[in-house]
C-alpha cells in the first residue's frame, strides 16, 4: 500500500532556533545595506550629476567581491564559517563608520575631495561582502535538514526581500527628513545588531575537503563542479544574464529625478517596490513551493521579469512604475528561490563555500557589473532606450536557454531527494 504523502509545513524551517537567528540577522543586515545603497546612490548623483558615476559605485563593489570570490570560497570550506562572517562584518561596520564621518559638517569633505573617498569605502565594502557571501550561504545550509532546503530558501529570500523593502524606504525617508549623517549613523547601529544576532548562532561542524588537494585545485574545483552540472550552470547563467541586461536598479536615481520627478523619498519607494512584490510572492511560495516543473517555472518567471522591465522603461507615471517594479520583484523571487534550492540540493557539504563563491561571481556580475552596463548603455543609447534594450535581451536569453539547456528546462525538484 502506498504511504500517504506528508502534509507540507510552510513554517518547517522556522522551527529551528539557529535558523531564526540567521533570518533575524539577515533582515537587519539587509535593511542596513539597502539603506546605505540608496543614500550613496542619491548622494553621488547629486554631487556629480553624471549617470556614469552610479555605475562606478557598482563597479567599485563588484571588482573586489568577484576578485576574491574563489579564495573566499576556499576559506569557507577550510575554516569556521561563523568566525569568517563575524570578522568581515566588523570590516563592513568600519566602512559605514567612514561614510558617516564623510558627511559631517554638511559633507564639506566630499565637496572638497569629490566622490572618490566614497568609491574607496565602497571598494572596502566589496571586500567584506566578498568574504562574507560564500560563508553565509554555506553556513545557512547547515542550519536546517536537507529535506526542507526549499522552505529555508523561501524564508531566507523573504527576509532579504523584506529588508530590501524596508531599507530603501527607511533610507529615503530619513535622508529627506533627518539628514544624511543621522541616516548613515543608523546604518552603523543596525550592522552592529546583526553581528550580535549572528554571534548567538551555535558553531556548526562541516565536512572538510581532502588535504591532498593543492591550493590551485581548491580554488578552481568550484568552477569545475558548476560547469560540469548543466542544471546549476543553466540556472546561474540565466539569472546572471537576465539581471545583467534587464536590471534597472542603478538607474533609478535618474528615473526618480528626471522622468518621474520625485525626490529621495520617491527613490526609496522605487527601490523598495521590487522587494515588496517579492515578499508577496514569498508568502505564496511558502505555501506552494515551486519544486514541481521548477525548470519551466524558472524560465517563465525570468521572461516575465524582462517584460516588466520593458513596461517600466515606457512608464512616465510614478504609481504605474511602482506596480511594474513590484511585479518584476514577484517574478524575480521565483527564480531566486529555485536557484537557491538548486545550489543547496546539488552541492556537497564539503564544497558549499567554493560553489557559493562561484554563485557570488555570477550574482556579482549581474548586480554590480550590471549597474555599470546600465550606466554605459544609458550614456550611449539614452535612458529609456537602454532599459528597453535590456528587457528585450532578457527575453532573448530565456529563449536561448530553453533550447540549449534541456536538463534545466525539464527539472522537477519535487522528484529530488
Amino acid at each position: 500500500m502506498a504511504r500517504p504523502s506528508q502534509k507540507h509545513d510552510p513554517y518547517s524551517a522556522l522551527r529551528y532556533r539557529d535558523f531564526r537567528f540567521h533570518l533575524a540577522a539577515r533582515f537587519v543586515l539587509t535593511v542596513a545595506i539597502q539603506m546605505q545603497a540608496v543614500i550613496v546612490g542619491w548622494q553621488v548623483y547629486q554631487i556629480t550629476g553624471n549617470v556614469l558615476s552610479l555605475g562606478l559605485v557598482g563597479l567599485a563593489e563588484a571588482v573586489p567581491a568577484i576578485g576574491i570570490a574563489l579564495f573566499s570560497g576556499h576559506l569557507a570550506d577550510k575554516f569556521d564559517r561563523k568566525k569568517i562572517i563575524l570578522v568581515f562584518s566588523l570590516l563592513l561596520i568600519a566602512s559605514s563608520v567612514f561614510l558617516t564621518l564623510f558627511t559631517t559638517n554638511d559633507s564639506a569633505f566630499l565637496l572638497a575631495h569629490g566622490v572618490w573617498p566614497v568609491y574607496a569605502v565602497i571598494f572596502t565594502t566589496g571586500i567584506a561582502r566578498g568574504f562574507m557571501s560564500p560563508a553565509l550561504s554555506a553556513f545557512m545550509a547547515q542550519l536546517v535538514p536537507r529535506e526542507i532546503y526549499s522552505n529555508s530558501s523561501t524564508w531566507n529570500s523573504t527576509m532579504w526581500q523584506t529588508g530590501a523593502v524596508s531599507g530603501p524606504a527607511l533610507g529615503g525617508i530619513l535622508y529627506g527628513f533627518a539628514g544624511i549623517t543621522y541616516t548613515y549613523g543608523l546604518v552603523v547601529v543596525l550592522m552592529i545588531i546583526a553581528v550580535v544576532l549572528i554571534s548567538f548562532i551555535a558553531p556548526k561542524p562541516y565536512t572538510r575537503t581532502q588535504a591532498t588537494e593543492t591550493l590551485r585545485q581548491r580554488l578552481t574545483s568550484g568552477i569545475r563542479f558548476v560547469f560540469n552540472h548543466q542544471v546549476m550552470l543553466g540556472a546561474l547563467s540565466l539569472d546572471m544574464l537576465a539581471v545583467l541586461f534587464g536590471g534597472a536598479v542603478a538607474l533609478l536615481p535618474v528615473f526618480a529625478s528626471d522622468i518621474l520627478h520625485v525626490g529621495p523619498e520617491g527613490l526609496g519607494m522605487l527601490r523598495a517596490a521590487p522587494a515588496f512584490g517579492a515578499i508577496i510572492m514569498a508568502i505564496v511560495l511558502a505555501y506552494a513551493p515551486p519544486t514541481k516543473n521548477a525548470g519551466r517555472k524558472l524560465m517563465f518567471s525570468v521572461a516575465a521579469f524582462g517584460a516588466c522591465i520593458i513596461g517600466f522603461a515606457l512608464s512616465t507615471d510614478f504609481y504605474l512604475s511602482l506596480v511594474l517594479l513590484a511585479l518584476s520583484g514577484m517574478f524575480d523571487n521565483v527564480s531566486v528561490v529555485i536557484r537557491s534550492t538548486i545550489l543547496q540540493i546539488f552541492t556537497p557539504d564539503d564544497m558549499r563555500g567554493r560553489v557559493s563563491a562561484v554563485n557570488t561571481i555570477f550574482i556579482g556580475s549581474s548586480n554590480e557589473i550590471g549597474a555599470v552596463e546600465s550606466s554605459v548603455a544609458a550614456s550611449l543609447l539614452g535612458l529609456v532606450p537602454s532599459v528597453l534594450f535590456g528587457g528585450t535581451v532578457t527575453l532573448v536569453v530565456v529563449g536561448i536557454a530553453y533550447v540549449v539547456a534541456p536538463a534545466l528546462r525539464k527539472l522537477d525538484m519535487s522528484e529530488v531527494r
